[in-house]
């Protein structure tokens, strides 16, 4: 397998891979632990975020031209207000924060690589902007989920091999509609940080 083509976009540059970067993120946050039913109008008004910060960045990897892969990072000053909102409520200041958003990947992707390279242009991205600490949040969904797999394995310890901690202190809470679900319904996250 040739290795990916990466494309890196910022602020309103994202706007020119919008629908690839949407129909991405619905189809793989489909999946567990997120099970989301993602709407292409739900999906701009969420990168509305990335597209107004001129600090934001959208990594996009490509594969004979299909966007195979994809992760966003900005600025935490920049970001929406659940993102702030654990770290203002524990007195700590957002400027020196670069918050992470998704890192997307197709299945027959994953495992080559591009994760740890998503990682390391996110934390590129934040010494650019000399931002000291990166975090980002994933999503908590309780062991005995009906919907989870019997063969899942969590991220964290390849978070943990990068160098991110759990805090448990800093988490918040997003809205989306589950799979199947009749209404959307607030998840809870929890932050991952790590000292640049």
């Amino acid at each position: 397998m040739a290795e990916p083509r990466i494309e890196l976009l910022r602020g309103a540059q994202i706007a020119t891979q919008l629908d690839a970067l949407a129909a991405l993120r619905i189809a793989v946050f489909r999946e567990w632990p997120y099970l989301y039913e993602g709407t292409v109008d739900y999906e701009k008004k969420y990168l509305g975020t990335y597209l107004r910060s001129p600090r934001s960045l959208a990594i996009l990897a490509w594969e004979d031209g299909q966007c195979i892969g994809a992760s966003t990072v900005l600025p935490l000053a920049d970001a929406e207000p659940q993102a702030q909102a654990p770290f203002l409520a524990a007195g700590l200041p957002v400027a020196p924060i670069d918050y992470f958003g998704e890192s997307v990947i197709l299945r027959p992707w994953r495992g080559i690589g591009l994760g740890v390279k998503f990682f390391e242009l996110r934390e590129a991205h934040a010494r650019e902007h000399g931002l000291s600490t990166c975090a980002f949040c994933a999503v908590e969904r309780p062991s005995d989920h009906p919907a989870r797999p019997a063969d899942h394995v969590p991220n964290d310890a390849f978070w943990n091999r990068r160098g991110y901690r759990k805090e448990p202190a800093l988490r918040t809470r997003f809205d989306w509609l589950d799979v199947g679900a009749a209404q959307s319904s607030a998840k809870p996250m929890s932050f991952w940080i790590r000292e640049l």
